[in-house]
């Protein structure tokens, strides 16, 4: 997992929503043919523990097509520090792992970005 704790996401951006979100990246990459078992266990994992984290906003998971073991998993938060801080180091963390973790191939690679333009 690639963080920077001395580096805070930039406070100069715009957003609708808020000038400090952030985004969490997590590139997964899941045991082949498990992709029904694990497309159902991270559903269930946003939906009853992520949802649940301080700073949590919002989420999204994109499936690919080309590698369709692999995953993008989004997920917007209020501070840089809801993520590595609150949410991993506190319990949720730990009934998270339990839900997705079995499906792992190889250790999510997870970095945070700072919005610079947007569309909407």
């Amino acid at each position: 997992m690639r963080l920077r704790a001395g580096h805070p996401p930039s406070r100069h951006l715009t957003s609708r929503t808020a000038s400090n979100m952030i985004l969490e990246l997590a590139d997964i990459l899941i045991h082949p043919g498990r992709q029904d078992a694990f497309d159902e266990a991270i559903r269930h994992g946003l939906a009853t523990v992520i949802s649940r984290a301080t700073g949590f906003r919002d989420w999204q998971v994109h499936k690919g097509i080309e590698s369709p073991e692999r995953y993008l998993l989004m997920i917007h938060w209020d501070t840089l520090e809801n993520h590595t801080i609150d949410f991993r180091g506190g319990p949720l963390f730990a009934q998270w792992r339990a839900i997705v973790g079995p499906f792992f191939a190889r250790p999510p690679i997870v970095e945070h970005f700072a919005l610079l333009a947007s569309s909407a």
